[in-house]
């Protein structure tokens, strides 16, 4: 849609990483073995801990939502980013692109209060061992995660509307190779102060609260552990939480990189290859850092593989 064309936008193009021919051919296959390995990692680590029951604890029944919410953040964009690498006109429908924004809105908020749950279920697990089983029962657990899903569909469809409330006439290209709020609020012809704001602040108030809860978690784990007098038994406890915190590290800074910087330092194209690294690459590599760095899990892994191996003698 031409510049100065003021008809209503029924659809947007996705201008996606590079209109180079050859380099959307290898970016195609690059995207669609990173989509296989994180569908067969977060599949397969939801399937490991249902099926050993040495994993039915808490820690483990939030490790698989998140490799439930993974699953859905990258099947939210992923599949429409490999079918768009192979088509001329990257095209996406008005009612299309708003599923996309809410759906990855909510991915967003989801994996942020799951990190958070996880951090407090390690603070509860280190630093009141006995009191584990009392203070996370199951119920408390499933009321967590549910609240955490409601919350953050909540957030995504409020969003998702005020994204669309507003007016797009001037242009109906997206510079991103999903739909996006921080791109489609520059391309709104309307007023974009109170969807700015409101972006900013509710992406603001929920990484503020999230990381709040995980450096409080992780304080009193620190101090935790360096009360513990075995080598060995500190050695386990920071193992026990490495893969939380680098998994933590890598989101926290990415979102925030995208989604806390003032509107008028936002730099779409650098935001495109921050957001490939955050909605591609992080829910790949989540289950490979939990299963690869977590020894219950590769123990558990084991003891299927020598079941398997034993019934097919």
């Amino acid at each position: 849609m031409a510049k100065g064309n003021h008809s209503s936008v029924t659809d947007f193009i996705l201008l996606g990483l590079t209109d180079n021919p050859e380099l959307q051919v290898i970016l195609f296959g690059v995207f669609l073995l990173i989509y296989l390995v994180t569908v067969m990692g977060n599949l397969g680590l939801i399937v490991l801990i249902q099926i050993s029951p040495q994993l039915h604890t808490p820690m483990y029944f939030f490790l698989s939502h998140l490799a439930f919410v993974d699953f859905y953040g990258t099947s939210a964009i992923t599949p429409n980013t490999l079918v768009n690498s192979l088509r001329e006109i990257k095209s996406m429908s008005f009612y299309a692109c708003a599923t996309q924004v809410c759906c990855f809105i909510t991915f967003s908020v989801w994996e942020l209060l799951l990190l958070s749950v996880m951090a407090y279920d390690r603070y509860v697990a280190i630093c009141k061992p006995l009191l584990y089983v009392v203070l996370m029962p199951r119920r408390l657990c499933i009321q967590m995660v549910t609240s955490s899903y409601i919350y953050g569909f909540t957030v995504g469809l409020i969003q998702a509307m005020a994204t669309f409330r507003m007016s797009f006439c001037d242009s109906n290209v997206v510079n991103q190779f999903y739909c996006d709020d921080v791109p489609l609020i520059a391309l709104a012809c309307s007023d974009t102060q109170v969807k700015a704001l409101m972006l900013f602040i509710i992406a603001g108030f929920n990484v503020f609260c999230s990381l709040i809860v995980v450096l409080i978690s992780y304080v009193f784990i620190v101090f935790a552990i360096l009360r513990i007098h075995s080598a060995a038994g500190r050695q386990k406890a920071f193992s026990t939480c490495a893969s939380h915190v680098f998994s933590i590290s890598i989101y926290y800074g990415t979102l925030s990189f995208m989604y806390l910087q003032p509107k008028s330092s936002h730099e779409l194209d650098k935001d495109k290859f921050a957001s490939v690294f955050y909605a591609v690459v992080i829910p790949m590599l989540n289950p490979l850092i939990y299963s690869l760095r977590n020894q219950e899990v590769k123990n558990a892994m084991k003891k299927i593989i020598k079941k398997m191996y034993s019934s097919n003698q």
